[in-house]
């Protein structure tokens, strides 16, 4: 499923609940009658966002935020926001500036003042026909998709191919099988293509993913369960956030935490108590009283969610300030090379039950999205944690949600997550372990083994750490 929240990733892993199935815009002209700043100090107003391909208009003093998405000289309504704090905030940020940010993302949005909404925009009745379908969704990905080089995608060849087959005649049946033939190629785990519903209509709904990547069928969830049970031992597993947060206490003197995703703890299903929720599990597996001789992450099967959340489980395994990435988004629809400038996200440790002992970091094609830039932002800790497993999915990018005129929802990756240190982005081939083991796997499986588990118990048994190393709280 999608996380309703704007700027928050998916709310699971795509591939696991099928999240398929479970810039500019062009027309320029100023609408009389659009709503204007109110005074000179005010945020209400238009907005246009750099990058995200979106338009805003902050309205009621500053408490309510109306999206509109553009598209080439189109533009549908899209979310609105209440700028409670809780979820959302903007603040000015200079003249005819101003800061978006989003409670559960990291990073900011970048707001530039505009007279008025685009005439697009004021449109009541925009077309639904099947080519302004198949239009909008094309110019979405053309404007906003940052690695259709790096995949070996010719989009434009894509619209030559595919828009003569699109007429009035076309059936919804015929549209959907065409634009998921259009973006199928990618094997991109943050595409997908729904006309409503999926629990109600599976068949309406298309979700991306890596062609080396198992589908998390039911079935491959449940040996993975049972086989990380097995392994660690049932009985020693203490479960938080509806058994997505797991730690158990190993007989070696090893802690082993196990996150199986950043999203839907509780029953409120808000950031603020995702965020709680995450904070009381890690302050009873963090206590200093436990004192783990090290501590295994285990991020292997990780659907994803709030980045805020992968962060704030980097801020307790470290003393000491470090940048886990720069965040930056496609903002020019013509050149997938032009992007917002590079905000760097801060690992601030955190003051209170934390761990700065050994860390061992399991991950394979199941970690995914939140799941991945929690491991970025572990690689610049120190003592450095070794990564164990296999590469990590390559889907790091918020998923930027839309709409299209006949009311169908669609989503792509629009932004990189890249390395402070050389600038590199592990979209597509994802993070590479330190050591390389099998995971998952159906020989692994059927030997009752663990092979990422067990490297990591052994290299953090005869872990020289330091007499400093272990729990602590400040």
């Amino acid at each position: 499923m999608i996380d309703s929240a704007r700027g928050r990733r998916a709310a699971t892993f795509v591939l696991a609940t099928s999240v398929a199935l479970a810039t500019f815009c062009g027309a320029q002209g100023a609408v009389a009658g659009s709503p204007r700043a109110s005074s000179a100090g005010s945020l209400d107003g238009v907005w246009r966002m750099d990058g995200y391909g979106t338009v805003v208009s902050i309205e009621d003093g500053g408490r309510r935020m109306r999206e509109y998405e553009t598209a080439g000289a189109g533009c549908l309504p899209g979310d609105v926001t209440e700028l409670t704090g809780t979820s959302a905030t903007v603040t000015p940020a200079g003249p005819g500036r101003a800061r978006l940010g989003y409670a559960s993302s990291v990073g900011h949005r970048t707001l530039r003042r505009i007279d008025a909404l685009p005439g697009a925009c004021r449109e009541a009745h925009p077309a639904k026909n099947p080519r302004a379908v198949f239009d909008t969704f094309w110019q979405t990905y053309a404007e906003n998709y940052p690695f259709f080089g790096a995949k070996g995608i010719d989009w434009r060849a894509v619209r030559d191919r595919y828009r003569p087959q699109i007429t009035d005649r076309t059936t919804d049946e015929e549209l959907f099988a065409v634009l998921t033939k259009m973006i199928e190629p990618l094997h991109d785990g943050h595409t997908y293509l729904r006309k409503g519903p999926c629990d109600e209509d599976p068949a309406g709904c298309f979700g991306g993913h890596r062609v080396d990547t198992p589908f998390p069928t039911p079935e491959l969830i449940k040996k993975i369960n049972t086989s990380v049970a097995d392994t660690v031992g049932a009985s020693r597993l203490q479960e938080w956030g509806k058994g997505k947060i797991a730690f158990a206490e190993l007989p070696d003197g090893i802690g082993y935490l196990r996150l199986t995703g950043f999203v839907n703890y509780t029953d409120e299903h808000t950031f603020a108590a995702d965020s709680a929720e995450l904070g009381r599990a890690l302050d009873a597996v963090l206590a200093p009283g436990r004192n783990p001789r090290g501590l295994v992450l285990d991020l292997r099967f990780n659907g994803g969610g709030s980045d805020r959340l992968g962060l704030q489980v980097a801020e307790r395994l470290t003393d000491r300030p470090y940048t886990a990435y720069l965040k930056h988004a496609r903002n020019d629809p013509k050149d997938p090379r032009g992007f917002t400038p590079a905000e760097p996200v801060r690992v601030v440790p955190h003051r209170g039950a934390a761990y700065t002992g050994p860390v061992a970091v399991l991950t394979g094609r199941l970690t995914f999205s939140a799941g991945e830039t929690t491991t970025q932002a572990l690689m610049g800790r120190t003592p450095k944690v070794v990564r164990i497993g296999q590469n990590t999915n390559g889907s790091f990018s918020d998923m930027l949600e839309r709409r299209l005129p006949n009311g169908w929802g669609f989503g792509l990756p629009n932004e990189e997550f890249l390395d402070p240190a050389t600038g590199r982005s592990y979209d597509g081939d994802g993070i590479a372990p330190d050591v390389r083991v099998p995971v998952f796997t159906d020989e692994e499986f059927a030997s009752g083994r663990d092979s990422a588990l067990a490297e990591a118990r052994r290299r953090l048994t005869g872990w020289n750490s330091s007499p400093s190393g272990g729990a602590s709280r400040r």
